[in-house]
């Protein structure tokens, strides 16, 4: 039997492997940990990207209808900007028209009245509206092109004086300014 106090050698073996074993044991743990660190990293990576993906997907969708939308509301844009003078000039045609040559040249001129009526419902159609600024209006540039600007007594500086033609808005976008004379009479 051996002395107390002393442990015998192959226990000391024993205890060595054992420390020896855990020691591989404990080095494969910390490899599996560094690994799973790694695929946790490498799946975070991916969860960012698909994230970012998903958001510029719906970003790219809201863009895009939001550009159809306009495109619907704001595409004839260019057509009904071509089509103003055809509405100045018969507007200036029944305006100059006396009331001798409407007696001779009515139903010439009901004709010009009806195709001016069908011109107007076609703008109201499709979001035209008319800026029809009235002499004594306060002018806004937002609306309002100055042409020209004149002292008149009886007015004050900023007053519209003149309508030279009228504006037009397309849905909720200026299409084009009414042109006004501004009146530029100095404050007293």
């Amino acid at each position: 039997m051996a002395k107390p106090g002393k442990e015998p050698e192959f226990l000391d073996d024993l205890l060595d492997a054992e420390l020896e074993e855990n020691a591989d044991f404990a080095e494969e743990i910390s490899d599996a940990d560094v690994q799973v660190d790694s695929l946790r990293a490498e799946r975070d990576d991916y969860k960012d990207k698909w994230m970012r993906a998903l958001a510029d997907a719906e970003n790219s969708r809201k863009r895009a209808d939001r550009d159809r939308r306009e495109a619907e509301q704001y595409g004839g844009s260019k057509l009904a900007r071509d089509m103003l003078p055809v509405y100045d000039n018969m507007k200036r045609a029944l305006d100059a028209a006396t009331d001798e040559q409407r007696a001779t040249f009515g139903p010439l001129l009901e004709g010009i009245e009806l195709t001016m009526r069908e011109l107007l419902n076609i703008f109201a159609k499709h979001g035209i509206t008319i800026i029809a600024p009235q002499v004594g209006d306060a002018f806004d540039p937002q609306h309002h092109q100055a042409m020209f600007e004149a002292p008149v007594p009886g007015t004050k500086a900023g007053d519209i004086i003149q309508v030279a033609a009228e504006g037009f808005m397309l849905h909720d976008r200026l299409l084009r300014p009414a042109q006004v004379g501004v009146s530029s009479m100095p404050k007293n």
